[in-house]
């Protein structure tokens, strides 16, 4: 049985391969994407089994995506292939000189956006000890949305601890008024929650640590940790506030995927019982090795690399 339950939308990655403008490139390097993915990937390769709660168009992306899942030996128990709905599609130019890269997708009205409350109602959660959500499928649909408060209600139901990373994603959002009132709800109802300082100015106003900890101590969040670049992140818990630096990198290649390594290290210190601050140590490494690569997950690190990191930078 999976000892970890995440939930989101994988999508095809069509990345060029070359540098330059999308318009420009003529060739593509197939790939699967998406935040969820990312975290599922990074938790299997260091050795946690990992079951992947999704829907996917039955069409040769959606097959695609399942086998690559398979190959990268994460779960797919809980993947239902729609016969009438497309799988999403991401396209991404390559960068590597660690600016943003262009990345647009289409996904309106994907398989995914079509999953239900009935789906999750149907998952057996016996052995499983961490469920993992973002703010990218409430922000598909009103199903979807509706399918994660179910998720995170039924694993409170199960007392199984619930992280929450806001991934915050404008454009998928009918309105920031609404994408801030379903995060911060969200937020409320998980056990830690992994924004970043420039997601917290936008749900709550401010770049204040502080002000960020009060805030979502004051919505009863037991545990937030606040993603603060290379600078590192803090700790906020209770009355006390504490920060852990990050690692210092040479050369950044690709941002991308840097906030999903991070929830693989706090995710996989968590199922390994490291103490808090070792699992935010393990997070600001292995977001700072994702940077260093180009792909969204590609960098992400087995035990042997992660543990080699840090004998080396700490």
């Amino acid at each position: 049985m999976a000892n970890v339950i995440l939930f989101g939308e994988p999508m095809a990655l069509l990345i060029a391969d070359t540098e330059g403008p999308l318009e420009d490139i003529e060739h593509f390097t197939r790939k699967m994407s998406g935040a969820e993915v990312n975290v599922s990937i990074g938790l299997s390769r260091l050795g946690h089994h990992v079951e992947y709660l999704t829907r996917l168009g039955d069409d040769p992306f959606g097959h695609y995506i399942k086998k690559a899942l398979v190959k990268d030996r994460i779960g797919t128990e809980y993947i239902t292939l729609d016969p009438v709905y497309r799988t999403g599609i991401q396209l991404k130019n390559r960068v590597t000189d660690g600016s943003d890269p262009q990345a647009p997708y289409y996904r309106k009205g994907s398989a995914a956006s079509h999953i239900t409350v009935s789906e999750i109602n149907q998952i057996d959660l016996s052995d499983v000890q961490l469920v993992h959500v973002t703010g990218i499928p409430p922000a598909l649909s009103q199903s979807a949305r509706e399918a994660t408060f179910r998720l995170v209600e039924r694993a409170k139901e199960n007392h199984i601890l619930v992280t929450f990373d806001p991934n915050l994603r404008p454009a998928l959002w009918e309105n920031q008024q609404t994408m801030c009132e379903v995060i911060n709800r969200l937020a409320s109802m998980c056990d830690i929650f992994l924004p970043g300082v420039h997601e917290c100015e936008i749900l709550m106003g401010s770049s204040n640590i502080e002000k960020i900890a009060l805030y979502y101590r004051n919505l009863g969040v037991p545990i937030t940790i606040i993603k603060d670049g290379a600078k590192g992140a803090y700790v906020a818990k209770k009355d006390s506030i504490y920060h852990v630096p990050g690692f210092k990198v040479n050369r950044i290649v690709d941002t991308v995927g840097a906030g999903d390594g991070f929830a693989v290290g706090i995710l996989s210190g968590i199922l390994e019982n490291l103490n808090l601050k070792d699992c935010v140590t393990r997070a600001n490494a292995i977001g700072a090795i994702q940077v260093m690569h180009v792909s969204d997950n590609e960098g992400l690190p087995t035990k042997i690399q992660l543990q080699k990191f840090l004998q080396e930078n700490l």
